[in-house]
């Protein structure tokens, strides 16, 4: 037997977690689904994520950032830009690597830089982690991010496991901790939070697009950031629930379209109005030229 000489409570968890991931990647845009299955299997009982879009999270929840610093959640709500949540733990050996690592892909993407536009924010869900822990992987996502600026808008925090516990549960992110491994299993999603900390937008799993991120970000900013260009882009997708993603919305790219005709047709009447006033004006003012040459005679 493969698993022979193994702890059976040991394999049982692997086995769990190795589902979990395979879940996650395969059945990413379903979460539903996903759920359903994961709760079937007793080590991920209360694993997934339960949307709680519009709900505010609690801003007084206190942290401690890369720095040292104290913060509460607050700190990162004081302008108007939308922030980018992860809820990972800095030791994960698989998962939150994942998700961070497709959150640098994705905004190496953009043309927007963090702390600008938006902000990033990942909060430990393991009390056991300290800032210094925090602070090394800030510095390793920041090097393969490649952005100058960029560290003023990307926040690595821990902190105190109500703290954390309480913002799992007010974005409905459910995880759990395994005593034997010292191991959380739990989901891959990003939150996108609007300025005033409400909840936006849910993106599932460990890729995140560009086109994703910046459609979320100017969602949860409510066409704040970005130029009229984005906007209109914004206009032409829509969120998906079941694609789990942004799709074309084909009713406003007709309306679009609709518009740039009659607009178009509008200025070609105008022109041609135009055209036609001229020769009108032309063959008056011939006429009475010719008139005038006649009565000189």
């Amino acid at each position: 037997m493969v698993f022979k000489g193994m702890n059976m409570d040991k394999t049982r968890f692997y086995l769990s977690c190795f589902l979990l991931s395979f879940l996650l990647i395969l059945t990413g845009e379903s979460p539903l689904l996903s759920q359903v299955v994961l709760d079937s299997v007793p080590e991920l009982a209360g694993v997934g994520i339960t949307e709680h879009l519009g709900e505010t999270v609690p801003m007084d929840l206190a942290f401690t950032d890369e720095t040292g610093r104290r913060v509460t959640l607050a700190d990162y709500f004081k302008s108007d830009k939308p922030v980018i949540l992860n809820l990972v733990y800095y030791q994960c050996p698989m998962l939150c690597n994942l998700v961070l690592n497709g959150m640098v892909t994705g905004v190496k993407g953009m043309d927007w830089l963090p702390g600008e536009k938006f902000d990033l924010v990942a909060v430990s869900i393991n009390p056991a982690e300290t800032w210094q822990l925090a602070a090394a992987k800030k510095e390793n996502y920041l090097a393969e991010l490649g952005r100058p600026g960029a560290e003023a808008g990307w926040h690595f925090l821990v902190g105190d496991s109500t703290q954390s516990r309480a913002l799992a549960k007010a974005v409905g992110f459910g995880y759990k901790y395994d005593e034997e491994q010292k191991e959380f299993a739990h989901s891959a999603a990003a939150f996108v939070l609007m300025p005033d900390g409400k909840i936006s937008r849910y993106l599932y799993g460990i890729e995140f697009s560009p086109r994703d991120l910046k459609l979320a970000l100017l969602e949860a900013s409510d066409g704040k950031i970005g130029n009229t260009l984005d906007r209109l882009i914004l206009y032409c997708f829509h969120y998906d629930p079941q694609a789990k993603g942004y799709v074309l919305f084909a009713t406003n790219v007709m309306r679009i379209g609709g518009a740039l005709s009659a607009i178009i047709l509008g200025i070609f009447v105008a022109l041609l109005w135009r055209h036609e006033r001229k020769n009108r004006q032309r063959q008056l003012a011939l006429s009475v030229d010719g008139s005038m040459t006649g009565n000189r005679r």
